[in-house]
């Protein structure tokens, strides 16, 4: 018994961790796309050079803020801190791990049966996160700076392989 208990171990230990990846990658895209939602879409920011070129004209040309790479890398220095809004939620068939929010944007009621909330959960979400944001920047500024469809399963299941167990995972909405 105890040898099969050994042998189960690092098995579990593994997929914990792989839950904890793939939960900070989801919630990190969730928050950034609800971030950039959040910009006035005719907010625009100048990109190129300032320089004046022999002709007297500059080579600048403006871009939506809301994904310029200025901006999704001032999102990146800060989203993690949200994750201290969020809190684990077992699976009882499967017991794998995910993590969703505990505090609306809208301030609307939310249902937390079943949802742990501690400070254990929050600061090993935020670590992951911060992790993930670090290692994935460039992908995520790829990613984020097009509007593209599915950014969290093809950031965090294809590109990165952070969830390739959650193909199947609902695509739900903040």
């Amino acid at each position: 018994l105890a040898l099969a208990l050994a042998s189960l171990l690092p098995t579990a230990g593994a997929r914990r961790s792989q839950d904890l990846h793939c939960g900070a990658c989801r919630a990190l895209v969730d928050e950034l796309e609800w971030e950039i939602a959040q910009v006035d879409p005719r907010k625009t920011i100048q990109m190129g050079s300032f320089r004046i070129n022999p002709d007297g004209s500059q080579s600048v040309v403006e871009v939506p803020y809301a994904r310029s790479e200025a901006h999704l890398t001032e999102l990146l220095e800060r989203v993690c801190e949200k994750m201290k809004e969020y809190g684990e939620k077992v699976d009882p068939s499967t017991h794998r791990k995910s993590y969703v929010r505990v505090i609306s944007h809208d301030g609307t009621k939310m249902d937390l049966s079943g949802v742990k909330f501690d400070g254990d959960v929050t600061s090993s979400l935020k670590f992951a996160c911060e992790s993930i944001a670090e290692e994935y920047e460039d992908e995520l500024i790829e990613f984020l700076s097009h509007e593209a469809e599915n950014v969290k399963d093809r950031l965090c299941s294809k590109r990165t392989d952070l969830c390739d167990h959650a193909l199947h995972i609902p695509h739900d909405e903040l």
